[in-house]
């Protein structure tokens, strides 16, 4: 069934998303509704964010340190999702401040070798995140499940406001998501993120993300007049980073 023939959330769509944005081995797709799927996204992330606190958890809970634990629940979302959005990130760190020109920046994107900028952003991004985690895992460890929800929820927005910057790509590829998809897919992670944080915490977190993610949004759409799959990648990361600070800010 073709994603435009539909226009309501079907089950498998559980199982399309889990196989766009993971590594997990989930049977039972079929490479169709990839972006009407986009509803479920924030759901994956929740499987991400379950399967990070478990691991930084079960670290505490043997007497590592807060630090450590931290590690090694940064480093069980990483092979869960086999870096997918810290790629993104990096491109665009890259495309967006390494040239001058739409076309070259484009160029950039497309290229798998990492410049000084993608370093330099990995770095920042990668050092907020185990800071963030080692401060909430064992004060908060839920705050780390509305990251993961809110930042998928926010690359599905992106990818349904923007324009394609080019012809293929992933991006292009998986299409862009219906308004229902993208609305229902806010939703859920709201849904999610107050109930993980309460209500105050989970409705400035969101707040925080969504202002984060349009700023992103904004430099895509002059850098290169659109969105790519390095775009959402670089969104999911921001997204994710301003949410676990704003909880940081409220809750510690």
């Amino acid at each position: 069934m073709a994603e435009t023939d539909t226009n309501h959330p079907e089950a498998r769509d559980l199982i399309r998303a889990g196989q766009l944005l993971t590594r997990l081995p989930l049977p039972g797709g079929d490479g169709v509704r990839g972006a009407a799927a986009a509803w479920a996204w924030p759901v994956v992330g929740l499987v991400v964010g379950l399967g990070q606190v478990l691991v930084g958890l079960t670290a505490l809970g043997i007497g590592l340190p807060a630090g450590v634990a931290a590690g090694f629940a940064i480093a069980a979302g990483l092979m869960i999702t086999g870096g997918l959005h810290e790629d993104g990130l990096a491109d665009c760190a890259d495309g967006f401040w390494g040239a001058m020109t739409r076309d070259r920046r484009l160029e950039i994107l497309k290229d798998s070798r990492i410049g000084a900028y993608g370093v330099l952003a990995l770095i920042v991004a990668m050092g907020l995140r185990w800071a963030l985690f080692a401060a909430l895992l064992a004060v908060a460890p839920l705050t780390l499940l509305a990251g993961a929800m809110i930042s998928r929820a926010a690359m599905a927005g992106v990818m349904a406001r923007l324009r394609f910057a080019r012809d293929g790509g992933l991006a292009a590829h998986v299409g862009r998501p219906p308004a229902w998809a993208a609305g229902l897919a806010a939703g859920v992670a709201i849904v999610g993120a107050v109930l993980a944080t309460g209500v105050l915490a989970g409705i400035v977190a969101t707040m925080v993300a969504a202002g984060a993610t349009i700023a992103i949004a904004l430099v895509a759409r002059a850098k290169i007049g659109g969105q790519t799959g390095d775009v959402l990648g670089a969104a999911q990361v921001v997204a994710e980073l301003t949410t676990l600070t704003a909880c940081a800010a409220i809750l510690l």
